[in-house]
Formats: C-alpha cells, sequence, structure tokens
C-alpha cells in the first residue's frame, strides 16, 4: 500500500474518541482536627531513637512523600484521632492521612501503647473523641 492510498483511507475512518478516565475526587476527611481536644496524657510520651528510624526507614522504603529538612532537621507530624470508651481505655484510631499507610499505622498503634495507663481520668470524657499527635524529628 502507498503512502497516498494509506493517508486516503486514514481520511475516510471516523475519529474514535479515547475515553480519559476522569481524576479520582479528591478525599476529605471528616474529621475535624482542629477541634478535636488534644488527648489529656499523664505525661507526653516522646518517639524514643528506634521509633524515629523505623519512621525514617519506612518513608525511604516505601518511598513517601518527605517533609523538607529545615536547617539539616527533618519533622514529620502523625496525627490520630483516638476515641476512648467509659473504662478510659482507647477504642478506636484514625490516623491523619499523610501519604504513607504504613507510618499512618505505626503512629496510631503507637498512640494505643502511649495511653495505655497514662491518660487523665478526670479529663477524659467516656465516648469522646480527641486528637494525638506524634512528632518524628531527625537530622538529615
Amino acid at each position: 500500500m502507498t503512502l497516498l492510498a494509506l493517508l486516503t483511507l486514514m481520511q475516510a475512518m471516523p475519529l474514535v474518541p479515547v475515553p480519559v478516565p476522569a481524576a479520582p475526587p479528591i478525599a476529605r476527611s471528616p474529621i475535624d482536627w482542629a477541634a478535636l481536644p488534644p488527648l489529656p496524657y499523664r505525661r507526653t510520651p516522646q518517639p524514643t531513637t528506634a521509633m524515629v528510624n523505623f519512621v525514617v526507614t519506612e518513608l525511604r522504603r516505601n518511598e513517601c512523600p518527605r517533609p523538607m529538612p529545615v536547617k539539616g532537621r527533618t519533622q514529620l507530624q502523625v496525627d490520630v484521632a483516638v476515641l476512648i470508651g467509659e473504662d478510659d481505655l482507647v477504642r478506636a484510631t484514625i490516623p491523619r492521612a499523610i501519604g504513607c499507610p504504613t507510618v499512618e499505622q505505626y503512629g496510631a498503634g503507637l498512640v494505643v501503647s502511649f495511653a495505655r495507663g497514662n491518660l487523665m481520668p478526670h479529663f477524659v470524657n467516656e465516648g469522646g473523641w480527641y486528637r494525638a499527635s506524634l512528632r518524628f524529628d531527625w537530622t538529615e
């Protein structure tokens, strides 16, 4: 087939549009994070060096978004919504999305551990939601 015959054939063919998938809607959290009171710890927990190292390793391993270092230090905050039951125990945790599910779930698990026996009962409302924030800080 000659080039001229091919071009003539192509002009006679109707163009069929290729459907482009719509972008998924941006997920918005139904949680009003600013309205949640802070989880009332007796002693505010601090992530250990081993915990920070795990977070850094997971960020790299899973190619998660990383915060920009400032003056050689990097900080990552993980927020977790925490439901406290009538027995002053954690009943549910919901980590705030940061684009790294492994670190989000790790943070939620740490909050459960940190809260065990470490809440001020007279400041806890049964069935109440609170916000726990963990800050992982390291040198680049």
